[in-house]
């Protein structure tokens, strides 16, 4: 991806990065990013998240409650308190949260996966309100079933969803990156606090 990206003669750089919770490590992601830039960042994206297969709630291990809690929520939580405070000084920057229309409406078997996203949306609403007077953009993006390699090893989990689907389709990476790209620029200059679903109107029906 960045030697695409380096190829159409833009900038890119790749960092490796542990989102699994720890503090040294995230905040070893937030100084390095810095330093590939040369500038403090303008622009954060949140959008590590770990996937769990649909299941009763009896049956999920509290090794993969801790897996969850840590990449979805912690990570977000740590990495935005890291990055956030450069662009209050600066007073403009814009975050992006990638929620999920799970988050939204309840989805039996989902409740772990649901839980983390509720949270993302609720931190986004609380950031656009701690950060909004500073200038400081926060909003979520809540995509549907979408379209990526990994799903597609469980289509049979998505069918039944995407029966219910008005658009009668799952999204596209582009479809969501544009809603991302959206909420991150100057077009979306008075939007804070907001959830932008890409779900072609599940979440809405």
């Amino acid at each position: 991806m960045v030697a695409g990206i380096r190829a159409a003669g833009r900038k890119a750089d790749f960092v490796a990065a542990d989102l699994s919770g720890n503090h040294a490590a995230i905040r070893g992601l937030a100084e390095s990013a810095t330093a590939a830039t040369g500038a403090p960042l303008d622009i954060l994206i949140n959008n590590a998240a770990l996937l769990i297969m649909p299941g009763p709630t009896s049956e999920l291990s509290e090794r993969l409650i801790d897996e969850a809690l840590a990449v979805n929520i912690k990570s977000v939580f740590l990495l935005t308190g890291l990055i956030a405070p450069a662009m209050v000084e600066r007073g403009a920057g814009a975050i992006v949260n990638v929620g999920s229309i799970n988050g939204l409406i309840g989805m039996g078997g989902s409740a772990l996966y649901s839980m983390t996203k509720a949270a993302i949306h609720s931190l986004t609403k609380s950031w656009a309100a701690e950060y909004g007077p500073a200038g400081v953009r926060v909003n979520t993006v809540a995509p549907g079933p979408t379209l990526t390699a990994r799903n597609e090893t469980i289509k049979e989990h998505l069918e039944p969803i995407l029966a219910k689907v008005p658009s009668g389709r799952a999204s596209t990476l582009a479809e969501v990156a544009a809603a991302v790209v959206f909420l991150a620029s100057d077009d979306a200059s008075h939007v804070h606090g907001a959830t932008l679903s890409v779900d072609g109107g599940f979440a809405a029906v």
